[in-house]
């Protein structure tokens, strides 16, 4: 419980520090009113909530029935360390001596910067291309978690990002200058390339795969639905204690009650179309994130990437719609930051319930934690983004807040006619060929996880350059 409950704020965290920098830095441009406390951690709070409620259909059909298939590395790495802390000896020696190691290294590294953890270098020889890794304890644990398999997907992103894409547009490119970069293709560095083009790539094919990813749970999906909705979600005497769940009725109706609210809160600005668009894509991307963090796991979930792609539709939508200018695109961060906290909280709730599973808990009792958890880190995350702020500005080189960066490019690109649809519609088209190709499960798997990859859609930074 207390693993469940305290894992639940990060997610959150993250799916916050996404996106709503984007609102700090119009406003440090006088474009619009830095955004208040009460309005973040509404909008956290209920993303967070949202994200767990939307979970809960889905466990039978991706923990229970998939057990076995999905194999969950981060539920299962979890399982591992609550069993041998329970068992002690050896087992746990070799835990905590693992912890204190890589802590010693990231506080030498990072912390008294004796020598970097992020190394990369141009290959000048091939104009656009370029190597690199984070070199990081954590990522080297995330690639044991992960396997073999799972990282081969990671390195086979970054190669076509870094030795394929981004060279063929220096080399077709030249001296012409594309949207959204402001110099010519033959005088970007890597990381113009990357910024500038690599990452709509990425979000295309995000999209693509999250359509394929539901496709592929959609009949178990609908499985899971039709029992909790001829037993009306109740649980009665008779249900096992590991089978315990919060109710399907339940969960429909929080998750309706927190859509109403998000458009009723007047310091929210989110419209009744707004919340419409939060809630089909909220459970579209909940469940897409459940699956993924099954297959590839939380270290590798395309979160950002599944907000850049509701940030597209949603931002299509409020300027069809007339809500145009720094309102609509306020409107539209706010929506993408939902959903992000959405799709991260979702992730985040299918692992604790794989390690429950595992080690023998009671999914209500999870369930619980984890809305504890999306309202606590939800009454926090304001105070912390405000300090942040505070302390170097969104945008500097200090903090540079990349995803941020991208999200509000994003939509001051839709909104402004400008946004590069060809660079986008091109990662769908790398996603949809494989899927005709391949069958869909491993479309997904090799294709929109490794494309996501290599355009750093999960991490912020450079650690896209891991080959883990």
């Amino acid at each position: 419980m207390v693993q469940t409950i305290g894992s639940a704020g990060e997610s959150l965290a993250a799916g916050a520090i996404f996106t709503l920098p984007a609102l700090f830095m119009w406003a440090a441009q006088g474009e619009a009113k830095t955004p208040s406390f009460l309005m973040i951690t509404i909008i956290a709070i209920c993303g967070g909530v949202l994200g767990v409620l939307f979970m809960i259909p889905l466990r039978t059909a991706l923990i229970v029935e998939e057990h076995g298939v999905l194999p969950f590395p981060e539920g299962q790495a979890c399982s591992e360390v609550l069993l041998a802390g329970e068992e002690g000896g050896d087992k746990s020696k070799l835990v905590f001596s693992g912890l204190g190691i890589a802590a010693v290294y990231k506080f030498i590294a990072d912390g008294l910067c004796l020598f970097p953890s992020e190394i990369d270098w141009s290959i000048k020889a091939y104009p656009g291309s370029g190597i690199g890794a984070d070199v990081l304890p954590a990522l080297v644990g995330v690639g044991y978690i992960c396997g073999a398999r799972v990282s081969s997907y990671l390195l086979g992103g970054a190669v076509l990002g870094w030795f394929v894409i981004m060279p063929m547009l220096v080399l077709i490119g030249g001296d012409a200058v594309m949207y959204p970069a402001t110099q010519a293709f033959n005088t970007l560095s890597t990381w113009d390339l990357w910024g500038n083009f690599i990452r709509y790539i990425g979000a295309g094919a995000v999209a693509a795969g999250g359509v394929l990813s539901l496709i592929k749970s959609l009949p178990l999906i609908v499985k899971t639905f039709s029992k909790a909705i001829k037993g009306f979600g109740h649980t009665s005497d008779t249900t096992a204690r590991t089978e315990r769940s919060i109710s399907l009725p339940v969960a429909m109706i929080g998750a309706l009650v927190v859509a109403i609210l998000l458009w009723l809160i007047p310091s929210v600005p989110i419209s009744l179309i707004a919340a419409l668009i939060i809630v089909v894509f909220g459970f579209f991307f909940a469940t897409v994130s459940s699956r993924m963090v099954g297959l590839v796991g939380s270290s590798n979930n395309p979160v950002s990437g599944m907000a850049i792609a509701t940030l597209l539709i949603a931002t299509v939508i409020l300027k069809a719609t007339g809500n145009v200018g720094i309102a609509g695109m306020t409107t539209a961060i706010c929506i993408g930051t939902v959903i992000c906290i959405v799709a991260a909280m979702a992730g985040d709730t299918s692992q604790d319930l794989k390690t429950g599973y595992i080690v023998g808990a009671t999914p209500i009792y999870q369930q619980y934690g984890e809305l504890i958890g999306a309202v606590a880190a939800g009454l926090a995350i304001a105070g912390v983004l405000y300090l942040l702020n505070a302390a170097w500005s969104y945008g500097s080189a200090q903090l540079p807040a990349p995803q941020a960066t991208l999200m509000k490019m994003v939509v001051e690109g839709v909104m402004g006619g400008n946004l590069p649809w060809g660079l986008v519609f091109t990662g769908r088209v790398y996603s949809n060929c494989c899927g005709d190709y391949r069958n869909t499960r491993t479309a997904v798997r090799d294709w929109s996880v490794s494309a996501d990859t290599s355009v750093n859609a999960y991490y912020g930074g450079r650690s896209h350059q891991t080959l883990a």
